[in-house]
């Protein structure tokens, strides 16, 4: 009897399904994050009677065969990368992107990594930092005895010093673009990296076609639907329980087959 291994991989499926859903839910509130879903396929099939096959001596042909499916396999989690709502902070250093893009963040070993989390901070040396204090590029210093950091829809940084009417240019944000944003690899912090399945990174400047803009002021809130995650939640668990009555339904048939004198 094959339904207690096929049953077994509905359940591990919507386990994987669960635990893709109670992140999404987890990082409701978490600045710029993406809600991800789990796909599935199907697995192979075991042929019984092939379609088509010569049923008479006159040619006749089977219309339909009997396929017996092997179950269910995750094919991968896919990230969902719709705009997330505006949250107003007042912070001059925040900053959210309207549109598609991310900023780039050099990490302490050289690397890069793309981030849609615009919460930046001040380094001791007064250059613009993450959270994590990884400086965004390109790199830019705001000097010091500044009053107030203006940034425009363009990127464009300009920072009044004292009493000085005239701002100064610090330098521009740059955003970077991907063919394929589902392909980048999640490393956390909120921190994507790029794969060969995302593409060549696309250095572009806000306001660019396609590119997004900037909004001081605000962040990107997630793109979590709570109620959508909690109704699928309810799905992946009715899913996991009928998976789990077929288990206790074959080892029912197989304990009267048993019994059989």
């Amino acid at each position: 009897m094959k339904a207690l291994s096929i049953a077994a991989t509905g359940m591990m499926a919507q386990q994987t399904n669960v635990d893709v859903i109670s992140n999404n839910i987890a990082n409701a509130n978490t600045t710029g994050f993406k809600a991800s879903r789990a796909a599935f396929q199907d697995l192979i099939y075991q042929s019984m009677q092939r379609e088509g096959a010569v049923t008479s001596e006159a040619g006749s042909t089977r219309p339909v065969g009997i396929d017996i499916g092997m179950g269910v396999q995750t094919a991968g989690t896919v990230r969902l990368n719709t705009q997330g709502g505006m949250v107003a902070t007042e912070n001059q250093l925040n900053v959210a992107i309207d549109g598609r893009g991310y900023f780039s963040v050099t990490l302490p070993d050289g690397g890069t990594a793309y981030t849609r989390d615009g919460s930046f901070q001040l380094s001791p040396e007064g250059e613009i930092v993450t959270m994590q204090g990884y400086r965004v590029e390109p790199g830019m210093v705001v000097p010091e005895n500044t009053t107030a950091v203006e940034i425009n829809e363009q990127g464009v940084v300009m920072a009044y010093v004292e009493n000085d009417p005239v701002p100064v240019e610090l330098g521009q944000f740059n955003l970077t673009t991907f063919v394929n944003e589902p392909g980048m690899r999640p490393v956390g912090n909120n921190f994507l990296l790029a794969t060969e399945a995302s593409g060549e990174a696309q250095v572009v400047n806000p306001g660019d076609p396609g590119a997004g803009m900037i909004r001081q002021g605000y962040l990107e809130a997630s793109n979590v639907n709570v109620i959508q995650q909690i109704t699928d939640l309810i799905s992946a668990q009715r899913a996991y329980e009928m998976n789990s009555k077929s288990i206790e339904t074959a080892d029912q048939m197989l304990s009267a087959a048993n019994q059989i004198r």
